[in-house]
């Protein structure tokens, strides 16, 4: 059984789900595109502009209904409603790992208000990695566009920290947990 814990351990951080990666200090780079810029559909079809989000800490989020992270729509639920003064959770399902995010719009839809009870945004899915990736998945990926990160995401459940001026201000892996003391810091410094 610990041989299995620790081999477990070891995919964990080689697949770099534990990751925490903040944008470095002193950092002089600014993005050559805007957070801002994006327009985009919730599942329900209306379209949301990012502009409203300004003066706002936003974490996206790339989710599935059929993943074993799945339960973190409970955990930033909660996060929204404790902190939503703060931070705007936003979720982008995507079925680009593993086949875990199936449905339509419209099911995802009943899947995430039936099961969690969602009240944050949640967009219309999405292609979050591959040659079809996403342009906001594009701008929090490459760091031409965003000013330093190229962590795309590696599994479901990946976030993404915005601070209030737009900027991409840290990445976590799929493994940090919604309500995890790094994220609650980070949204309350």
């Amino acid at each position: 059984m610990l041989k299995k814990l620790l081999f477990l351990s070891i995919i964990f951080v080689s697949c770099g789900l534990n990751t925490v990666k903040n944008r470095p200090s002193g950092m002089s780079q600014t993005p050559s595109t805007s957070i801002y810029q994006f327009k985009l559909p919730l599942l329900s079809g209306d379209s949301v502009d990012f502009a409203v989000y300004k003066g706002k800490k936003l974490l996206i989020v790339n989710t599935a209904s059929e993943c074993g992270y799945t339960p973190q729509y409970e955990g930033l639920e909660k996060l929204y409603k404790q902190y939503g003064d703060k931070v705007t959770v936003i979720a982008f399902p995507a079925n680009n790992f593993g086949g875990q995010e199936p449905g339509t719009n419209a099911e995802i839809g009943t899947f995430c208000k039936q099961n969690y009870g969602l009240t944050f945004p949640v967009f219309s899915k999405i292609s979050v990695k591959g040659d079809d990736v996403a342009p906001i998945y594009q701008w929090l990926t490459q760091k031409d566009k965003n000013g330093w990160n190229e962590d795309a995401p590696g599994w479901n459940f990946c976030k993404y920290l915005i601070d209030e001026e737009g900027n991409l201000q840290a990445f976590y892996g799929s493994a940090v947990e919604p309500m995890s003391d790094e994220i609650i810091k980070a949204i309350t410094d």
